[in-house]
């Protein structure tokens, strides 16, 4: 398949009054045309950073040490403001947490999603007006011209976060990120939304890197998981084999405290202890004071790198959850 996005040896810090976070760790992944990769992990991990990044929208409080980051050929760390400019809302989009905040509360919507597309190339406002009204359509809202005239605060949760997606799918981008694309909406719409999300992409032949903490939403969505804490990618695979055999402790974790339809009568197990504090990220694995299977080596040794185990899939750990051989008869 053709590469989309590819991240190398990704290293970005926040200076703040209390001290520097280490916010992105080395953090390495490739993202395929036409593939769903989803991040996952607790919040903090430095999933948004990562998105933030790629589409050079860090506040002035962070800095890039280290890395790159490709997209068709070009190393976007390196690219000017204005190459950065002409690439986001066109070849690369991004929706944001909050849909309602993302939103200009004194403009129409529809002048929004126009804007979007004129700034653009050079679509006439009419030609930009039957663009607006037909993603509108794609996505499902009833009476999309009547919508186009209305404000975000007199939409519904729902209705801004389908606005956000149409601004962000309008040009047919070739990356879509989404971060946590479905927060705060109820299960029967949440589900609604991504299952248009898939669709148009795949339509669009768009690849979407899509962040959440939600492992329902990446069981339904993705194609590639990369599980992250403490700033560095600690697992990554294909989405079945996470699922059937996480590799290392923390995904295992993550898992053991979902409910399961399959075994309704498992009780959960929650993930004790709490995230590593940036500001103070040791040399060692950060997962290690929660570990259950930390070794002597894992104290010892500086992080684990990312190695791959079987089959394109990878895991940073030193002892790794490896699959039981069947006991021969």
């Amino acid at each position: 398949m053709t590469e989309a996005l590819r991240v190398e040896n990704l290293h970005v810090r926040y200076e703040t009054p209390a001290g520097q976070v280490k916010a992105l760790n080395g953090v390495s992944l490739v993202q395929e045309q036409e593939q769903v990769y989803c991040l996952v992990g607790e919040s903090g991990s430095g999933k948004s950073t990562l998105a933030l990044t790629i589409l050079g929208l860090l506040p002035h409080t962070a800095k890039v040490l280290a890395g790159r980051i490709w997209f068709d050929g070009a190393d976007l760390l390196q690219a000017s403001p204005a190459y950065l400019r002409r690439l986001r809302g066109k070849e690369i989009s991004m929706v944001f947490q909050d849909a309602r905040a993302a939103l200009d509360p004194v403009q129409p919507v529809g002048a929004q999603l126009e804007e979007a597309i004129l700034a653009h190339g050079s679509a006439t406002p009419r030609v930009a007006n039957r663009m607006a009204l037909d993603i509108l359509k794609e996505l499902g809202l009833p009476e999309p011209q009547r919508i186009m005239g209305q404000y975000s605060f007199n939409l519904s949760g729902g209705m801004c976060q389908r606005i956000v997606l149409a601004i962000a799918l309008v040009l047919r981008p070739r990356l879509l990120i989404a971060d946590e694309p479905t927060s705060g909406l109820d299960v029967t719409l949440q589900a609604e939304i991504l299952q248009r999300l898939k669709q148009l992409c795949r339509e669009m032949h768009s690849a979407i890197l899509l962040i959440t903490h939600d492992m329902g939403v990446v069981a339904h969505m993705a194609h590639r998981v990369g599980v992250m804490y403490g700033g560095t990618l600690v697992e990554s695979a294909e989405v079945v084999p996470v699922f059937r055999q996480p590799y290392h402790p923390y995904t295992w974790a993550l898992l053991q405290s979902l409910p399961r339809l399959d075994n309704v009568d498992k009780p959960l197990e929650p993930l004790r202890g709490s995230p590593p504090d940036m500001l103070d990220l040791p040399e060692q694995c950060a997962f290690l004071p929660r570990c259950p299977k930390a070794l002597s080596r894992c104290r010892l040794e500086r992080r684990p790198p990312l190695a791959e185990l079987t089959g394109n899939h990878r895991v940073a750990c030193y002892n790794p959850i490896l699959p039981v051989p069947p006991q021969q008869a």
